[in-house]
């Protein structure tokens, strides 16, 4: 049950305009299934007992998601919870009983130890296909680059051992890749795969479908997917893009012409895959790793994809 409204919630509840934050946060509340993600949560989490009553689970779970809605590091998001009032309101606490940091690590980690975010996400996909929205007949596979901090100015006075660099273009970069397979219809991501920087994009392919899916869309970046041995007993249409250095010298012929054409719709469709891509990068802010190590940045990509899932579906639940 939530306490009395302090001067400030009460002032926060009387406002004649809503901001962005708070109706992004109203709708997100409407559409987040609560009961079964709490559920999922629930065997893991401290029970009351003799010791310090634990906060409401409800209460830990908002704030995580918080934390992945706006990039905030525990510090950061305890300060806000302090100095926000609609966050506090979505958390469902008021400003005496904001959780401190500690707890909020110690809430992550419980998430961490029993892998509880990949159970999340396939919770959230559950939800979703209970809704029609996910699991069709084709998936598109993509990855992307995470920046991983550079500098040895630590204790070992060494780079994360789980990061690698590579070289894309003609920059080098640091960090980490996310492997997502894309539901060709709806977009929402149903697999999700980490590695070093450095690892080839087509030998994580098997990790990204299925197994149901009738066809496959990749970029160039794939070529020769279909021969490697895992693929071998696999019935299914390899969409592949051509090399850009192919396409560009088509001709006007009626061949070329018509693979133009194909390669036009190849790309209307993969262009899906790049939405998840923009939603926990531009809309969530996550452009670099927080953590150290692939386990824990993994923890918290299960869960920005799940609730980029949420988002790119939020017009259709609220409907």
């Amino acid at each position: 049950m939530r306490k009395q409204l302090s001067f400030t919630d009460l002032e926060q509840s009387t406002k004649k305009k809503q901001t962005r934050r708070e109706i992004f946060l109203v709708e997100m509340d409407k559409v987040m299934p609560w009961d079964t993600l709490e559920a999922a949560i629930a065997p893991f989490y401290p029970k009351p007992g003799n010791g310090r009553r634990p906060y409401p689970l409800s209460s830990m779970l908002r704030i995580y998601c918080l934390q992945q809605w706006y990039a905030l590091s525990d510090p950061s998001m305890e300060e806000s919870l302090y100095e926000i009032a609609s966050m506090r309101h979505f958390a469902q606490i008021n400003i005496e009983a904001v959780p401190d940091e500690t707890t909020l690590l110690n809430f992550r980690h419980l998430l961490e130890k029993h892998t509880l975010t990949e159970t999340l996400f396939h919770t959230i996909n559950q939800h979703l296909a209970a809704k029609g929205l996910t699991l069709k007949q084709g998936t598109i596979v993509d990855a992307t680059l995470i920046n991983a901090p550079s500098s040895t100015k630590n204790a070992k006075g060494e780079r994360d051992p789980d990061m690698h660099q590579t070289k894309k273009g003609k920059q080098w970069y640091f960090g980490m890749k996310a492997h997502i397979g894309v539901d060709a219809q709806s977009g929402l991501v149903h697999h999700l795969h980490t590695t070093p920087a450095n690892t080839a994009d087509v030998t994580e392919v098997d990790h990204l479908l299925h197994g149901s899916e009738t066809d496959v869309f990749t970029d160039a970046g794939y070529i020769g997917v279909q021969k490697r041995k895992e693929h071998e007993n696999r019935k299914v249409n390899w969409w592949i893009a051509m090399r850009p250095g192919k396409r560009k010298v088509l001709t006007d012929s009626e061949d070329d012409s018509w693979a133009e054409r194909v390669e036009k719709v190849k790309a209307k469709i993969r262009a899906k895959v790049e939405h998840p891509f923009r939603v926990i990068k531009q809309q969530f802010g996550f452009s670099k790793t927080r953590y150290k190590g692939l386990v824990k940045n993994t923890a918290q990509l299960y869960m920005l994809f799940a609730l980029s899932n949420i988002w790119q579906a939020r017009k259709t639940l609220l409907g």
